[in-house]
């Protein structure tokens, strides 16, 4: 135990696990955050059908900060489409819609105008197959491709952007 070795692998060994327990602090913070703002959006009657505006989606532009928002986001939108009674495949196919623009978010962290362009993407062309055969919504693909990604660049686009300009100013608190 005195031996400076082995205090010096301690020392590696207890900083991996603090940033462990950071990332899933940060990754539960924001699944929360998710959550509450589509519950929010929801009782507002923003949060689903064929014209949607996720306050939600505002927290996509986590993972230009952070991988640790990858997996909040997912499971944040999980949770929040089981708790505003989102059909079965609305859960799974909105849910990973998030999840895809996440991570295209994510891949995208170094050129900041075209990383909120993945979750836009993402729910544009996903969530009308869900609207049309979950939800049997009368309208063509098309028509709720361009619902709902209006509603995306104003979540992402828009009020993303501010979000991430406010959070730049911190980005070594991130």
């Amino acid at each position: 135990r005195d031996h400076p070795h082995l205090k010096q692998n301690y020392g590696v060994l207890k900083m991996k696990n603090q940033k462990k327990i950071r990332n899933v602090a940060v990754g539960a913070v924001v699944a929360a955050l998710y959550v509450v703002l589509t519950y929010l959006a929801n009782m507002l009657g923003l949060a689903s059908g064929a014209i949607q505006v996720r306050l939600s989606e505002i927290l996509t532009v986590m993972p230009i900060f952070t991988p640790a928002a990858i997996p909040g986001l997912f499971i944040g939108c999980l949770i929040a489409n089981i708790l505003t009674g989102c059909a079965l495949w609305d859960v799974v196919f909105g849910s990973l819609a998030t999840l895809i623009g996440a991570v295209g978010t994510y891949l995208l962290r170094k050129h900041n105008l075209l990383a909120v362009l993945p979750p836009i993407l993402a729910n544009a062309i996903i969530v009308p197959f869900v609207l049309l055969f979950v939800y049997s919504l009368e309208g063509t693909y098309w028509y709720f491709f361009a619902t709902v990604g209006i509603g995306e660049i104003i979540s992402c686009g828009v009020f993303g952007m501010i979000l991430l300009k406010a959070l730049k100013k911190h980005n070594n608190f991130l």
